[in-house]
């Protein structure tokens, strides 16, 4: 379970190996998260807090505009310290906010990275608009192509990741690991109970509760909803199986039980942009076919 000592050790030892490997990209994304959970309860901190902070930043980031960093950190001042943060204490920082708000943190997570997805989602179908010789797929997808990012259509995906996809596996997993403690050893038998149960029992319906949120999202009738699944649900388990049986053997065998949700949102990253391209890629097919 998240909070048995040996997965608070695991999960500190993790911080310090994981942290060189780190991106700035990656970086930004976490601190961004921690930030925003740190002030949610305290976006007025004491004066020695502030100072502390910006003596803090000035030693990160000495060549920062003065007045910038100033006015920066009067707005908000965990914020602007954060973003001078280096790669191994952003890292660091999102533990320290993980271990304080694990469902926050989680959620606000797994709603930039599956916004940032569906982004990518886009921006993968138009350039496939515009390199393509199907005079039906460019007529199909023109319009999206010319207007650029469909923001709505981003939102849905990033509003899915931050009230079901982190909420749902952060108490799937807490339930898992209460029922199936974690084991020393990464390959047991209750390592592969686990994945049994996570890929044949539990994706199955979360599937169906994706193809439901979402479609509902768009304002899809409940019988469209069951059309979209008998068309495209079989494809969308196979694909899924090939990705997520490998990714949740790693993820069960070798990854802290704190830091599952954030591994999992990364490969999510991936999936995420299968599930844009399938999902948005059916509904352009039956709005060509209705007459």
């Amino acid at each position: 379970m998240e909070g048995n000592s040996t997965t608070s050790t695991t999960a500190k030892r993790m911080k310090i190996a994981a942290a060189p490997i780190a991106s700035k990209a990656f970086a930004l994304l976490i601190i961004t998260a921690s930030s925003f959970a740190t002030t949610v309860d305290a976006f007025t901190p004491s004066s020695t807090f502030v100072t502390s902070n910006l003596r803090t930043s000035s030693r990160s980031a000495p060549n920062m505009d003065a007045q910038l960093q100033s006015t920066a950190a009067s707005l908000c001042p965990k914020f602007a310290t954060a973003l001078c943060l280096a790669p191994q204490e952003a890292w660091m920082a999102y533990n320290d906010a993980l271990e304080a708000s694990p469902l926050l943190v989680k959620s606000i997570t797994a709603s930039v990275i599956l916004g940032a997805a569906d982004v990518a989602g886009q921006a993968l179908e138009s350039r496939y608009a515009n390199n393509s010789d199907d005079d039906t797929v460019v007529q199909s997808n023109s319009e999206s192509a010319s207007s650029g990012i469909d923001l709505a259509r981003t939102a849905r995906f990033a509003f899915f990741g931050l009230v079901l996809q982190a909420p749902w596996n952060h108490f799937y997993y807490l339930f898992l690991d209460g029922a199936l403690p974690p084991t020393a050893e990464p390959f047991t038998p209750t390592t592969g109970i686990k994945v049994v149960i996570d890929q044949f029992v539990q994706a199955p319906i979360f599937t169906v509760l994706i193809f439901g949120f979402l479609g509902f999202l768009e304002g899809k009738s409940l019988d469209a909803i069951k059309q979209q699944l008998g068309d495209d649900y079989a494809d969308t388990m196979v694909a899924n199986w090939k990705l997520w049986v490998p990714a949740t053997v790693v993820n069960i065998a070798f990854v802290p039980p704190i830091l599952r949700v954030l591994y999992l949102n990364c490969v999510f990253f991936f999936w995420s942009i299968f599930l844009s391209i399938k999902l948005n890629g059916s509904t352009a097919g039956e709005e060509e076919a209705s007459p």
